[in-house]
């Protein structure tokens, strides 16, 4: 195998993850906490908010955006077949998953955090959340998918 091959499937694997994680929430932790009383469902979700920002995630999230990256480089420089299409991973990964989270995602949490009636809130927060999260997860998944082929 080539460095652009293992790098490529590392980043595959990374992707893939960082879009599992998200897919599980998309796919049924937040219809669990829908289960839940508005107010506990904002408490839970507080929870998890805080309990997110920690090195497992945090470290996901960015080997989902450079290994890609530093396939779609190493393709170029060895003149690989595929290395566009590990830079167009990396960019889907950037924008869907790391932009999203940062410019959408997060700032939905803060305003939980910050909220003095949790209950109201979270009824304003789950829908756009969870529509931002499929956004997340489906770029996980596809640059997951572009990274495994190129493999």
């Amino acid at each position: 195998m080539t460095a652009f091959e293992v790098l490529a499937a590392a980043a595959a694997v990374a992707t893939g993850l960082a879009g599992g994680v998200l897919f599980a929430f998309s796919g049924f932790v937040m219809a669990g906490l829908q289960r839940l009383t508005p107010d506990a469902a904002a408490a839970a979700m507080r929870g998890i908010n805080v309990t997110a920002v920690r090195p497992p995630l945090m470290i996901l999230l960015l080997a989902a955006v450079v290994l890609p990256a530093a396939t779609g480089v190493i393709g170029l420089v060895t003149e690989a077949e595929g290395a566009w299409w590990a830079l167009a991973a990396a960019l889907l990964t950037f924008v869907g998953v790391l932009a999203v989270t940062g410019l959408r995602n997060v700032p939905l949490n803060d305003r939980l955090a910050a909220a003095e009636e949790p209950g109201v809130e979270w009824v304003r927060y789950v829908g756009p959340w969870l529509r931002w999260n499929h956004v997340r997860t489906a770029a996980g998944g596809v640059a997951s998918l572009v990274l495994a082929v190129i493999a």
